[in-house]
């Protein structure tokens, strides 16, 4: 009988000592309450970024809400992935529904690590892991251009994941197995429109998220980014974007621009419509120089 109790206060002791550790483990890290320098945004910059980050293409609304503006990122629509269904949320400013109560430093805390207002960790369907890579100023810019945008009542939805609560905080676990974001550091060998494309592909435009393929514990194989991957809905594949030109997808990086630009419009197959609708269509709003930098940069990888 004293064996068994033994038996019994160790295991309940190894339960006790690994459910520390998992709290430990798991705790949520959000950038310390320190201040900012001072920062004028860049209202046009944060617009550009938005649009990089084709952020509509996820936030829109869903096509039967009556009455919903539909050209502003209230959320909403169902973003189906491996591990459940997931409701984007309302970017505008309502203090409610949206980011009206937030800080500039709890939007920091969600871009760079993952981390909500109330502690809690987002899932990375919400590609933090990318956007942690992207400048302090371009960051601080789309919050100043977020905040302008009228401010709407979006009611969110909850996310639809098994044993929501404790898959939610192990994700802490999952961003110690991926590890911290690969620094974006420009390549002296290339143009400043190749490294621009770099940054744009990889942190705002957060490509890597659907194009490159991942291991079993749902991190991004960098050995083979941007190879393609099978699609978050688990229907079908997202396609390389890689080899490009050798595969004759297009010609050159400047018919690569054109077909980011205008799409099915002049031609460019399976651009304005599909997966990739939404964010061609976000994508043609940029400045000409910044389609030819993501082009440039695209067509260079073999």
């Amino acid at each position: 009988m004293r064996i068994l109790r033994r038996g019994t206060a160790g295991l309940a002791l190894a339960a006790l000592v690994g459910a520390a550790a998992f709290v430990a483990l798991t705790r949520p890290r959000p950038i310390e309450r320190a201040a900012l320098p001072e920062h004028s945004a860049d209202l046009a910059n944060g617009a550009a970024i938005y649009r990089i980050g084709a952020c509509y293409a996820c936030h829109q609304p869903p096509e039967q809400v009556a009455g919903a503006d539909r050209s502003l990122p209230l959320g909403g629509t169902p973003l189906p992935t491996p591990v459940g269904t997931f409701y984007p949320g309302n970017l505008t400013a309502d203090p409610e529904t949206g980011l009206g109560a937030w800080s500039e430093l709890d939007f920091l805390s969600a871009m760079v690590r993952g981390v909500s207002p109330d502690g809690r960790h987002f899932f990375p369907a919400f590609p933090y892991p990318a956007y942690a890579a992207m400048s302090l100023s371009d960051l601080r810019d789309l919050w100043g251009y977020l905040r302008q945008l009228p401010a709407v009542r979006a009611p969110a939805r909850a996310a639809e994941v098994p044993l929501e609560p404790i898959a939610r905080r192990g994700v802490g676990l999952w961003k110690r197995f991926a590890g911290e974001p690969a620094a974006i550091v420009p390549d002296p060998a290339r143009s400043e429109a190749w490294n621009r494309g770099a940054y744009l592909v990889a942190a705002p435009g957060h490509c890597g998220e659907c194009h490159t393929p991942r291991d079993r514990l749902m991190v991004r194989d960098e050995q083979r980014a941007l190879a393609g991957a099978p699609h978050p809905s688990e229907e079908g594949r997202v396609p390389s974007l890689r080899g490009l030109v050798a595969r004759g997808r297009y010609a050159d990086a400047a018919d690569l621009a054109l077909a980011l630009q205008y799409g099915e419009t002049l031609g460019y197959d399976k651009l304005s419509s599909g997966g990739m609708g939404k964010i061609q269509s976000e994508l043609a709003q940029l400045p000409a120089e910044e389609l030819a930098a993501i082009a440039e940069y695209l067509v260079s990888l073999e």
